[in-house]
């Protein structure tokens, strides 16, 4: 992962929300509007750059699911030595991540947008940002993995976008063609069964990803509680909690990948638990 390019984006990032700054004290309109510009033309090109480094072998995603697997895959593998007191200061460890998190995720939401432009346009997701949007997932998933939205590993997650050796990973196929005219409704109509599903699952359909694990009280993180408290106690997690913990992540996970127009592929109405994904039955199912 560039530092420069990082520090670019950044730098875009604090342009642009200098430009709300100017608008909200009724500043000159057009200095706002020429730092929101600036800002933005950053945020894309830090963007672009981070995402151009990521970029896998070249290849095309079938459309559609074959066999019924789903082309986001999310896994995560659980560590059989846990400690029994260190969730209790995770979240505190992870606050380095949370900030930079930050910065990625106002990102993530300015390049959905100008993807969706583009794709309006040409029917397709620019490969180097569809590769950044999928890196600042794969960065959130670790650290919801290791923190408060599964409490899975001990290991500390890496500051980095790309793949890595850890045992929470995160992959999106991508798509050769996308649909012009889908891009107009997928976020807030099509998907909208889904995000009511995972808004009850999670608290948020961003909770999963955008904060590094649970927003307020739910079914995720209660079920994350009780994980943490029998931990604690007995020193042992689980498998049953973490397989329903894997899936509902899944869900959300997934349900992200088709807001943010990533694929057309509709996720599909199922609670795929545990660590593997596409899960044991439904890749023997498919060959």
């Amino acid at each position: 992962m560039s530092p420069a390019y990082m520090l670019v984006l950044i730098t875009g990032v604090l342009l642009a929300g200098g430009s709300l700054g100017v608008f909200a004290n009724s500043g000159p309109v057009l200095a706002g509007l020429a730092l929101l510009a600036a800002g933005l033309a950053l945020i894309i090109t830090g963007a672009a750059g981070l995402g151009r480094g990521l970029l896998p072998p070249a290849h095309s995603a079938p459309s559609g699911n074959a066999g019924g697997i789903y082309p986001a895959r999310l896994e995560g593998q659980l560590d059989p030595n846990l400690t029994r007191w260190m969730w209790l200061v995770k979240w505190i460890l992870a606050i380095p991540h949370y900030i930079v998190l930050a910065f990625l995720g106002i990102a993530f939401v300015v390049v959905t947008v100008a993807a969706g432009v583009m794709i309006l346009f040409t029917g397709r997701y620019p490969a180097s940002l569809f590769q950044f949007t999928v890196g600042v997932m794969r960065w959130n998933w670790r650290v919801a993995f290791y923190a408060n939205g599964v409490l899975g590993t001990d290991k500390y997650p890496p500051f980095t976008l790309a793949h890595a050796d850890y045992p929470a990973t995160f992959e999106v196929d991508y798509p050769e063609k996308l649909s012009h005219w889908k891009v107009l409704i997928k976020s807030w109509l099509l998907a909208l069964p889904h995000v009511l599903i995972v808004a009850a699952l999670t608290g948020s359909v961003w909770a999963s990803s955008a904060d590094g694990g649970t927003n307020g009280m739910s079914l995720l993180g209660l079920l994350v509680f009780i994980t943490a408290v029998i931990l604690l106690f007995t020193g042992v997690y689980r498998l049953g909690l973490f397989n329903l913990i894997m899936g509902i992540n899944r869900w959300a996970y997934r349900t992200i990948t088709y807001t943010a127009l990533m694929r057309d592929d509709y996720p599909p109405f199922r609670l795929d638990q545990g660590p593997l994904d596409p899960p044991a039955k439904a890749l023997s199912s498919a060959i």
